[in-house]
């Protein structure tokens, strides 16, 4: 039997975060994790790069059934902390557009910040241990692994959502949670490219690649301007990962694949410059020339040179062009997605400390918990935030 001060279940963002603090404050920390090496999650995101958080974020861009929760934690620990600390170790990084930060050599070196911090302060992480049981005791907790039996005082649950299982996500963080009588709200893949109705696929055959800047809504009202891409599947790209976060099965979303320009006002810049030509080559200067070309052929899309346009033509095209309707199939659900939304309801936890109201020395932290964050480095800034203000109190 292994005693610790700390004990906390995954390697990953918030959990590392956590150990580190902890162990900062002079607690004796032990991190397990199942997998082969830590912050697994962490060295595929952005591409490799790592979009490891965003100048812009703040509560609003968060989803949770509490709204208030989050404010806590990211007031306490913001990003530009988490900026300094970057640059405490050197670690050398570049700005996108839209607030976000990314890695200039590659998401490895997030994670050698993060098992520095944790090695600085004196934390074991214990890799190829697979939690099997937990059980309360007098002094804390007992929690048995593939490898050990450990005996600690508070133990933080950090284990994460069901995205992307090849990577070994397990629901072993939602099993704790009802395990000790804590609310779990339902969960489903968010940040998720979405798949389409077979005939939607066979109409869009052959436009896999394309990307269009668009704004895209959901039928609650909720907007992103950001680029889509025509998949294999469906639709993907920034917008669409935005949007399905907010998008219930059943729904349509509504798209302007035009947003910085009104149809009819190019029309009649057309009128003068170009009027003979073809309406199908002229909107192909506006918009990829194989989207153009396959609405045309299925006729969503009238082929008239500019002059023969009639005003119900326009009205018709603008209100294809600008709310251009789908409704998907669905999504391509935990394997692809890159954040799980629902979790561990917030009204069980204290937001200062993330302990679970109910029991004593358990904490939950980062994607296991009923938050998530916008697309752009949102949720790893609530990985850092969360496990940050719970290292201060385990």
């Amino acid at each position: 039997m292994i005693s610790t001060d700390v004990l906390v279940i995954g390697a990953g963002a918030a959990g590392l975060m956590c150990a580190a603090q902890a162990g900062y404050r002079g607690r004796k920390t032990i991190v397990v994790d199942m997998g082969k090496k830590p912050g697994r999650k962490i060295l595929i995101s952005g591409g490799g790069r790592c979009n490891f958080t965003n100048k812009n974020a703040s509560p609003e861009n968060y989803l949770c059934k509490n709204p208030h929760f989050v404010k806590s934690c990211l007031s306490r620990y913001t990003q530009f902390d988490f900026i300094e600390l970057v640059e405490r170790h050197g670690m050398p990084y570049h700005h996108k557009t839209l607030g976000q930060l990314f890695c200039d050599n590659g998401a490895q070196d997030i994670v050698d910040v993060l098992m520095t911090e944790c090695e600085w302060a004196g934390v074991d992480v214990h890799m190829r241990a697979e939690v099997l049981k937990v059980s309360k005791t007098e002094q804390g907790f007992e929690v048995i692994t593939t490898d050990n039996h450990y005996q600690c005082q508070s133990l933080v649950v950090a284990s994460g959502g069901l995205t992307m299982p090849k990577l070994g996500a397990t629901p072993i963080g939602y099993k704790i949670a009802q395990q000790f009588g804590l609310a779990l709200l339902p969960t489903t893949a968010a940040l998720v490219p979405f798949t389409l109705h077979q005939h939607d696929k066979e109409r869009f055959d052959g436009l896999s690649g394309i990307s269009v800047p668009t704004t895209v809504t959901s039928e609650n009202g909720v907007t992103f301007k950001e680029n889509i891409l025509f998949t294999h599947r469906g639709l993907s790209g920034p917008a669409i990962l935005q949007i399905s976060s907010f998008w219930q099965a059943g729904e349509a979303v509504t798209i302007d694949l035009l947003p910085e320009t009104p149809i009819d006002k190019l029309i009649n810049g057309w009128r003068q410059d170009a009027p003979q030509k073809s309406l199908k080559n002229i909107l192909t200067t506006v918009l990829p020339k194989r989207f153009i070309e396959a609405m045309v052929s299925q006729q969503e899309i009238t082929d008239k040179a500019i002059n023969q346009l009639s005003n119900a033509d326009i009205d018709a095209l603008s209100h294809y062009l600008h709310q251009w309707q789908i409704k998907p199939n669905g999504t391509e659900g935990y394997r692809t997605a890159e954040v799980t939304l629902g979790g561990v309801d917030t009204d069980e936890l204290s937001s200062k400390t993330f302990e679970a109201k109910k029991v004593a020395g358990l904490y939950f932290i980062g994607e296991v918990t009923d938050v998530t964050g916008w697309l752009g480095g949102y949720n790893f800034q609530y990985a850092w935030s969360a496990g940050w203000a719970c290292g201060q109190a385990v």
